[in-house]
This record gives structure tokens, C-alpha cells and sequence, in this order.
């Protein structure tokens, strides 16, 4: 096995795990609940944080 066969060996096998990257992410339908889930993560504790630093719900932060 020589040099140009291995990089067509890694070509294939790498276009293989894009293409099941891409099926995983957009393929499968139970996925998007997950990932709509995972995406507001980041907003899901802000009214407990609100509450812990004495703001109602429209003061803003001040960032120093």
C-alpha cells in the first residue's frame, strides 16, 4: 500500500463520517426537540438569576 492509496483510503473514510455527522444532525427527526431543548439552555435559569439578584423582569444587568 503506497502513499496515494492510504489518502484515498482517509478521503473515503472522512466523507463518511461528514455524511453521518450531517444524517445524525438533520436526519433523524427525534433530534430536534433535543437540540431545541439544548439551544435555550442558556436562557432556561435567567427568571432564577433575576430572582437571585433582586431585578424584576425588566432591569437590565450592568456590566462593569
Amino acid at each position: 500500500m503506497d502513499i496515494n492509496e492510504l489518502r484515498s483510503v482517509m478521503t473515503v473514510v472522512s466523507l463518511l463520517t461528514f455524511l453521518g455527522i450531517v444524517w445524525w444532525a438533520y436526519g433523524m427527526k427525534g433530534n430536534k426537540k433535543r437540540f431545541d431543548e439544548a439551544a435555550n439552555l442558556p436562557f432556561a435559569d435567567e427568571g432564577a438569576d433575576r430572582t437571585e439578584l433582586g431585578m424584576s423582569r425588566n432591569e437590565q444587568r450592568k456590566t462593569s
